[in-house]
């Protein structure tokens, strides 16, 4: 997740109403931290630069056992922000230039086993999607669909393995050219 979608999640968390950070964290892990949890630097750091941005404010302060605790709320402005971010398409990943397509075409290039690159490739495509399946099925409706997510783009990429190793003579004749 992009530092720009944080600071939009965090403002979309707060119109539900008033947080401390501590408070902001944990709702932001239970929801879409699962995998990638925030670090308290990453929520004070990211409230402190919408703090300097107008898009939030800061509630209330209470005295504790050690620092005092800001309550943030969100401003119009933040609520604006959400809703213009919510209301922009995601731009689509053409995944034009992969890491993958390199290590194929320089193996291919170099005279290396490029077929067992994809076959290597290809395992780990089915481990991960073993686990994700798994998870899936333990998990309540949020976490089916972030698992179907990851599914449908892993079994592209298992497309895209397999329609690569049917034409990889063809490919290594026009890369040696």
């Amino acid at each position: 997740m992009s530092s720009g979608s944080i600071s939009h999640t965090l403002l979309g968390l707060l119109e539900a109403g008033p947080r401390h950070g501590y408070d902001l964290k944990r709702a932001f892990d239970e929801r879409f931290g699962h995998d990638r949890p925030l670090h308290y630097g990453q929520v004070y750091s990211t409230m402190s630069r919408l703090l300097k941005h107008g898009l939030v404010e800061v509630d209330g302060v209470e005295a504790g056992g050690g620092p005092e605790r800001k309550r943030y709320a969100i401003t119009d402005a933040g609520v604006t922000d959400v809703n213009e971010w919510l209301a922009t398409p995601e731009k689509p990943e053409p995944y034009l230039q992969s890491t993958l397509y390199t290590k194929i075409v320089l193996a291919l290039l170099t005279e290396r086993d490029a077929a067992g690159i994809l076959d290597t490739q290809r395992s780990e495509h089915l481990r991960l999607m073993r686990i994700l399946t798994d998870r899936k099925r333990k998990g309540d409706l949020a976490d089916q669909l972030i698992c179907d997510h990851a599914l449908f783009h892993l079994d592209a990429d298992l497309r895209w393995l397999e329609v690569t190793a049917a034409r990889l003579d063809r490919l290594a004749g026009e890369v040696r050219r």
